[in-house]
């Protein structure tokens, strides 16, 4: 899935999106539906975005920022230091950053938050640090925080597609499947190019029970993007509740052939080691 860089931490959307997509198909047929899981915290270092949103300019603040990358700690050391100088909103942007880098996405959010109510940077700008609050949330496996920080970013920049999808997946993370179709339907009137919308909204079509609807937004996905790996999975999971056990596993391996790595590809694992148990282990 590729996002532009304004808000998003790279990596952590992918991930979250494959966990809601469904690791387990038979979770998603709907006589036994139950609510996505949350995921756990991350247990890497997490990502950081290419661009952060500029909420200061000062030497001080770029000076910061460039330490993120291959010395969080020294940049969290750095920005405690300048904001007890008082430097403000760059300094306390740059610790948040820092602690998310060094996998305290929880702690991240919660700063992160905090600053974008009260900072006094533009209005894309806040909802951009709202959005980063909100995907630390979700990798901290509080949807419901990251649920309502999105909504505060929509608040600020109503028509943002990034913001549209992130609430989208918090809102399928709950299990509120008609709130995710919604919103994914708000941010495809605004790109309709975006892969990873047209894929969530199938999931979201498919805990809803409308799998052929959800097939077609898959074969839409995959025209934009061919071989997603997220499109894929979805795709393998529908084939796989229709009865088509070869093509779901097809679809499988070649998640796993294309992104060795990848967390759609830990989950077509699963799906392939639960389908070769037979039924009696479903």
């Amino acid at each position: 899935m590729r996002i532009a860089p304004r808000t998003v931490l790279p990596g952590v959307i992918v991930v979250v999106l494959a966990i809601t997509l469904g690791g387990a198909w038979w979770w998603t047929q709907p006589e036994t539906a139950a609510p996505i899981p949350v995921p756990e915290a991350a247990e890497e270092v997490l990502p950081l975005p290419p661009e952060p949103p500029r909420v200061a300019d000062s030497p001080e603040y770029e000076e910061c920022l460039g330490k993120l990358r291959d010395d969080a700690q020294g940049a969290l050391s750095y920005a405690e230091a300048w904001e007890a100088r008082d430097g403000g909103d760059g300094a306390r942007h740059c610790s948040a950053l820092a602690l998310l880098a060094l996998g305290e996405p929880e702690r991240a959010a919660s700063r992160l938050e905090s600053l974008a109510a009260r900072a006094a940077a533009s209005p894309g700008a806040r909802a951009a640090v709202f959005g980063q609050a909100g995907q630390a949330w979700m990798v901290a496996g509080r949807a419901i925080n990251a649920h309502g920080a999105f909504t505060l970013a929509l608040a600020l920049t109503p028509n943002d597609p990034e913001l549209l999808v992130d609430r989208a997946i918090a809102a399928g993370m709950l299990g509120r499947f008609a709130d995710a179709l919604a919103d994914t339907d708000l941010a495809l009137a605004q790109d309709a190019q975006r892969a990873e919308a047209w894929v969530f909204r199938a999931a979201a079509l498919r805990h809803l029970e409308r799998p052929q609807e959800a097939l077609r937004d898959i074969e839409h996905a995959l025209g934009i993007e061919p071989g997603s790996p997220e499109a894929l999975l979805e795709r393998g999971i529908l084939r796989q509740l229709q009865g088509d056990a070869a093509g779901a596993r097809a679809d499988w391996e070649s998640v796993i052939a294309s992104s060795p790595d990848s967390p759609a590809a830990d989950l077509a694992e699963q799906n392939l080691a639960l389908n070769a148990a037979g039924p009696a282990r479903r």
